[in-house]
């Protein structure tokens, strides 16, 4: 038994989900011709109440697309040091739109209106870059899956419309946060110029992400996705899943934020682990006391006994709860960490 935990990006399509691709209704989705595209486009922007969507093959470019519409080359964007846009992207911010992050220290990659405030650039000041976006993590990766308060990110919406900025939600796990909290796709539709979603993370399929606005900025989305390469042709079949995951997916996230709360209560019993941070959704993030157990010797230790997991960096350790970690691999997994 392999128990693959680097993250929830890693599941296979289920059955049912395979069944639905093959059945899948194709076009040329390059000229906007596949059916299927065309539907999941119109679903996703149904949940969240805007006007279009579209579909991209990545998480990565749906993102940097995102910050290209809402940004001109020279200017700064704002975000938490932890935010996927500056640490996992590759550099885009600078490589595709010419910006700069201005960087807020925030608490597991969750930043305070007031710090959003106090960063922003005077528009007046030509010798800083001019502030033009704030884009937020739901959940933060880096943080551990934390989900970000409601209420105060409506209160950096009012700073974003007081200072004539553009509001950009990273949503990769957004659907965990919403299994979470409660709250609706409606809600956060409300508040961002954009969102972007993720299907191949949570929801187990296994290519996909869209990006949700007004059908202004989503037409020029379009151009921007042939600038970088995104066109696809009968991406119906990646679609027909996505459909299907929506459908059928989303509530039984619950279950992998449960596996994740018992991994974390476990791993807080074990002498040779120093800090687990707080555990609200399927990321379980964690520090070693390094002079009781190292780094490596922890990974090695676990690969051993068949179970992989990932460093990310600065001493923390990570494992990602997802559709394809059964019961008999959770069990496993907590019978060998409490036999270490």
């Amino acid at each position: 038994m392999n128990i693959n935990l680097i993250s929830d990006t890693v599941t296979k399509p289920t059955p049912k989900m395979l069944e639905a691709m093959m059945l899948a209704e194709v076009g040329d989705d390059v000229f906007k011709d596949d059916p299927s595209v065309n539907a999941l486009e119109n679903k996703v922007a149904g949940l969240f109440n805007m006007e279009a969507a579209l579909f991209f093959p990545s998480g990565t470019m749906t993102n940097q697309t995102a910050i290209k519409l809402h940004t001109q080359p020279g200017e700064q964007l704002i975000c938490d040091k932890y935010a996927h846009v500056y640490n996992y992207e590759g550099g885009g911010v600078s490589f595709n739109s010419g910006v700069s992050c201005k960087l807020i220290d925030g608490d597991r990659g969750m930043m305070k209106a007031k710090q959003v405030e106090e960063a922003i650039n005077p528009p007046d000041f030509y010798h800083s870059p001019l502030t033009s976006l704030v884009c937020i993590e739901n959940t933060t990766n880096k943080g551990g899956g934390a989900c970000w308060d409601m209420e105060e990110l409506k209160k950096i919406k009012e700073i974003c419309r007081t200072n004539n900025l553009a509001y950009h939600l990273d949503g990769a796990r957004l659907w965990n946060a919403m299994v979470t909290s409660g709250h609706t796709p409606e809600q956060y539709g409300a508040l961002f110029d954009t969102i972007s979603v993720c299907l191949s993370k949570g929801l187990g399929c296994p290519v996909g992400s869209l990006l949700v606005g007004n059908k202004t900025l989503i037409d020029k989305a379009l151009r921007i996705r042939k600038v970088l390469g995104g066109g696809m042709r009968q991406a119906g079949y990646l679609a027909a899943a996505g459909i299907y995951a929506l459908d059928n997916h989303i509530k039984r996230l619950k279950e992998d934020h449960i596996k994740a709360k018992e991994i974390a209560e476990v791993l807080e019993t074990l002498l040779f682990v120093k800090k687990v941070e707080p555990t609200e959704t399927n990321i379980i993030i964690f520090e070693l006391n390094e002079s009781k157990m190292g780094e490596l010797d922890f990974m090695e230790l676990m690969r051993q006994n068949n179970i992989q997991m990932i460093g990310m960096g600065q001493g923390k350790l990570r494992m990602v709860t997802h559709l394809d970690y059964t019961n008999e691999m959770h069990q496993y997994v907590i019978k060998v960490l409490k036999s270490i």
